[in-house]
């Protein structure tokens, strides 16, 4: 039986993606708990002996992780790929140092086969319809005993948001779509079956709904579905969903299932 539905709809159309984490470029950084944490955790894992001359941070964002990886390997050329070119512009502004910058689809790199030796991205495939033509990518641009280090987020992030917005809004989206965990492992294995795949619960805290919400579009991260309201939600609606979030010590606690994927290209 398989568990991949070829059907299902995007996230959102890249244009969407690209034009809302631009937007976000400036106070991405501040709002960036939960990217540093699985940046950190997935940086860990390359091996400071592994030979690198090229490394690619995809979906770099802002860049926040490239001086981290040009630290770890002195010797590499480190680029910073992602799709939106306001994202791209400010890191570039923002991270002193030579490195290479690029506007690029992660489904359809500009780069040749088997020409980067480290392949890191954090939080990017979870935005992608289906996350098996990135990792097919990026074992493409490999070389041959290179590495690919990457996270993403599944099925049951944000569900406490998700909870109350039912009780509030029932029948209506409010939190992005995110892969199930059986379905990842599927279709991670059916492009790498080499690779090993951890999974992660991190539980951040809030002072209320609405800091979790501001921290979601601080980030470019809000809801991105079709059916997303185009007007700003009404006071009553927010102050609703503050009675149904459920509180813990006086603090509403967010969770994030968070997935790791480690992978080396076969000699």
């Amino acid at each position: 039986m398989t568990l991949i539905d070829s059907h299902r709809p995007e996230i959102a159309s890249k244009h969407v993606v690209a034009r809302d984490f631009g937007a976000a470029s400036d106070s991405y950084d501040c709002a960036a708990r939960l990217q540093r944490h699985m940046g950190e955790r997935l940086l860990a894992q390359l091996p400071r002996t592994l030979s690198a001359s090229k490394v690619l941070d995809l979906g770099c964002g802002t860049g926040q992780f490239v001086p981290a990886l040009s630290e770890r390997y002195p010797r590499a050329r480190v680029t910073g790929v992602d799709l939106s070119p306001a994202m791209v512009a400010h890191a570039s502004r923002q991270r002193a140092g030579d490195y290479q910058w690029l506007v690029a689809d992660a489904e359809r790199l500009p780069l040749a086969s088997g020409s980067v030796d480290v392949v890191f991205s954090n939080l990017m495939i979870q935005w992608c319809a289906d996350p098996r033509p990135v990792l097919a990518e990026c074992l493409r641009v490999l070389r041959p005993g290179g590495m690919l280090v990457c996270s993403t987020l599944v099925q049951g992030t944000l569900r406490e948001l998700a909870a109350a917005w039912q009780q509030v809004d029932p029948g209506v989206d409010h939190v992005n779509r995110f892969e199930a965990w059986p379905a990842l492992l599927e279709q991670v294995m059916a492009v790498a079956p080499q690779a090993a795949v951890e999974q992660e619960t991190v539980i951040l805290p809030y002072e209320s709904p609405m800091q979790l919400l501001a921290e979601l579009k601080s980030l470019g991260a809000q809801y991105k579905g079709d059916a997303r309201r185009k007007t700003v939600t009404a006071p009553g609606r927010l102050r609703r969903l503050a009675q149904q979030y459920p509180r813990c010590d006086g603090e509403v606690l967010a969770s994030y299932e968070a997935a790791y994927i480690t992978c080396r290209r076969p000699d």
